[in-house]
This record gives structure tokens, C-alpha cells and sequence, in this order.
């Protein structure tokens, strides 16, 4: 008989409720690893899944989690890439290979990226879902082996810990999804992890200006530290006109949608300038349609304008992980200012608390932490974890 193995994880039981509870599973299967979770990033889509797990069409107990960093445990059948003690990066999309998209070569663009879930159960036997396909709200995790990718000694598990969705997306809506090119303007709306990790990809991308947009004073302050060379309050003025004039009124080559608000989704599309694009990155909250105005001189048809939409930045974990590492230990990408709070494995509540009080960038659960108050401000530590 196989020997079950064991962890201890922080499992939605209801609308925004986390209990910690012991969870079960069994040995690898083909295809997957066992990963000791160090940390793992507290995302938004978690937040809209924790908050209605019903519209998501989730079961109960659900574990969240969705990028993370930790220690290969063991390695199931098939699984060539990694060996037990690897430190790795785990992320959140894993191309089918054979769906429509696939065959035709663009992978990126997969129809059914989601990774395999893993069996998990609680010790009574009920099963666990992995909300999105990973479950890294967990001491020990499964995890399908497509999504876990080595990394170097010298990056720290804190960092690591949020290259698997917030930088994945945001860097990779820019750089994949838009094809930004150097000198291009662009605009970002919503400065939390993933708009800042897009401000980031604009700058990487060499794009000028870099416009930053939103309604909170301390984000604009953090999206200029990030690599934004102009900042708009659109609680104060128009962002569009306000684009407009930051361009000379030629308007953006690419718009960056970093909220899911129809009205945001909207502005994106005025402000392109000619053969531009609006990526909608966000998911979409609420009923409201989005009015897309395709006739005069701000329509999509007179700017010849493209809307679309990217799902993880459409980034391949196993490509483009190695590169964000690369661009961080070159000092291009920046990490440790990305993670402004760290909290423990029965605190993930909180790292919900800051999202919707819009007080974090990205908050990190650390499985070395046994709770505290975590670091309440970017500005109280630069230097982020340390693991």
C-alpha cells in the first residue's frame, strides 16, 4: 500500500474564510513533483476566487495559491528536468500541446494552459481542489512538473515566489502578448503586483513614456520608483486627455488594462495611438459592458487599433521564468520591491486584507513565519526575504 504524504495548508472554506487544516496525497504520479513550499504570492485572482468560489465553479475545501517558490521532494515518473533537492519556481500555466492553438504553433495562446491538479484530500478523505490548478497555500504541495522550473542559489525564495503569475503576467503582457518595442509609448492601468510588473516589462522593453495610472496616490508613488516616467491621478483628471497630452496627442502604442473595469477597458482603447493595442489583463469584475467605440477619430476602425486579451501574460513557465531570473540577478528586474508584506501559513486572510485595501504590492506567505504583523510598508525594508 502507498504511503500517504502529509502537509499542513491554509484551505478556503467559504466565501473569504481559511482554515488550516492537515491535507493528504500519495506519491507522484507521471508527471509531477512534490515541492516543500518556502513561499507563495497572494494573488488577486485568489482574492475573486476566495471571495465567490461559486462563480468559479470551485468545491470546497479549495487551496489557493498559484505561484510560489520552495524545494523539489520528489519526483514522479517522466519528470526529466528536475531532481530532488532542486531549488525551483513554480508558475501557473502549462501548454495542452495537442489543443487547436498548440498545433498550429502558438503555445503561447494554448486553449487549455491550465496545469494538471493533483489529487488532495483531507485526512477523512473528502477531496481538496486546486483552485487553479496549483495549490501552494501548503507546507509540501503536488504539483504538475510543467510549471516548476530551477533556479540559481542566489535568488532568494521570497522573490522567487512571485515570478510565477505577478511577474510572469505583467512582464509578459507586455513583452508577449504586445510585442512592445523599444521608444513605443504606453500606459498602464492599476498599479498593484501585476500592473507594476507591467510597468516594469514597459521599462525593460525600453518603451517611452512609461504612463502609470491610478487613483492612489502611494501606487503612482510606487510606479515611479518601478520604472514610470509619468504618473496620472485619474481621481483628479481624465487619463485619456491626460495621455494625450503627455504624447504630444498621438496617444499610446500599447494600453495595459491591470484592473478588470469596464470603464478602464474603454479608456485603454481611446488612447491608443495609431495601430495600436489595448491589452485587457485584469479579470473582469462585474456586469457592466465594456463600450468599445469603433467609428470617429478616437474609434478602434480610424486607429486601425487592436483589442485583446492576455491570460498569465501568455508566458510559458520552463521559457520565460530562466529569463526573468536572468534579468533579475542583472539587476534590470526588480523583486524585492515588489514584496511588501510577508505573513505566515494562517495568515493568509490578512494577505487578502491588504488587496482589498490596496496597501500591498504583493504579499508573500512565508513558511518559516509563524505570524506576526509582516512588513506593513515597501519603505520599511527594500531588501524583501531573504530565504
Amino acid at each position: 500500500m502507498t504511503r500517504s504524504r502529509s502537509a499542513r495548508a491554509s484551505l478556503l472554506v467559504g466565501p473569504l474564510a481559511h482554515e488550516v487544516a492537515e491535507i493528504e496525497f500519495d506519491a507522484p504520479g507521471p508527471g509531477e513533483v512534490v515541492v516543500a513550499v518556502a513561499a507563495a504570492g497572494v494573488c488577486h485572482t485568489d482574492l475573486h476566487v476566495a471571495a465567490r468560489p461559486e462563480a468559479w465553479g470551485r468545491g470546497l475545501p479549495s487551496l489557493l495559491g498559484h505561484e510560489g517558490a520552495g524545494v523539489v521532494e520528489e519526483v514522479g515518473p517522466g519528470v526529466e528536468h528536475l531532481r530532488v533537492g532542486d531549488r525551483v519556481a513554480v508558475g501557473c500555466r502549462a501548454p495542452c500541446g495537442i489543443c487547436s492553438q498548440c498545433r498550429q504553433g502558438r503555445s503561447r495562446r494554448c486553449r487549455a494552459s491550465s496545469p494538471r491538479p493533483a489529487a488532495i484530500r483531507l485526512t477523512d478523505g473528502r477531496p481538496v481542489v486546486p483552485a487553479l490548478g496549483v495549490g501552494l497555500f501548503a507546507t509540501r504541495a503536488p504539483v504538475d512538473a510543467r510549471v516548476v522550473v530551477p533556479i540559481p542559489d542566489d535568488v532568494p525564495m521570497v522573490a522567487a515566489g512571485i515570478l510565477g503569475c505577478a511577474i510572469s503576467t505583467g512582464v509578459g503582457a507586455v513583452l508577449h502578448t504586445a510585442g512592445l518595442r523599444p521608444g513605443a509609448a504606453a500606459a498602464i492601468f492599476g498599479c498593484g503586483g501585476v500592473g507594476l510588473s507591467a510597468v516594469q516589462g514597459t521599462r525593460i522593453a525600453h518603451a517611452y513614456p512609461r504612463i502609470a495610472i491610478d487613483i492612489e496616490p502611494r501606487k503612482l508613488r510606487w510606479a515611479l520608483e518601478l520604472g514610470a516616467t509619468h504618473v496620472i491621478d485619474a481621481s483628479t483628471e481624465d487619463p485619456v486627455d491626460a495621455v494625450r497630452r503627455i504624447t504630444g496627442g498621438d496617444g499610446v502604442a500599447a494600453a495595459f488594462e491591470a484592473v478588470g473595469s469596464a470603464r478602464c477597458v474603454e479608456d485603454c482603447v481611446r488612447m491608443l495611438a495609431y495601430d495600436g493595442v489595448a491589452v485587457e489583463i485584469g479579470v473582469p469584475q462585474g456586469q457592466r459592458p465594456a463600450k468599445i467605440q469603433l467609428a470617429g477619430r478616437e474609434g478602434l476602425f480610424a486607429r486601425t487599433g487592436t483589442l485583446t486579451v492576455t491570460h498569465g501574460g501568455d508566458t510559458i513557465p520552463a521559457q520565460d521564468l530562466p529569463v526573468f531570473v536572468r534579468l533579475y540577478l542583472d539587476g534590470v528586474l526588480d523583486l524585492h520591491r515588489m514584496v511588501t508584506h510577508e505573513v505566515g501559513l494562517d495568515e493568509v486572510e490578512r494577505g487578502f486584507r491588504n488587496l482589498e485595501e490596496g496597501s500591498s504590492i504583493r504579499t508573500v506567505v512565508r513558511f518559516d513565519r509563524t505570524g506576526g504583523e509582516g512588513r506593513p510598508d515597501p519603505d520599511v525594508d527594500r531588501e524583501g526575504g531573504s530565504i
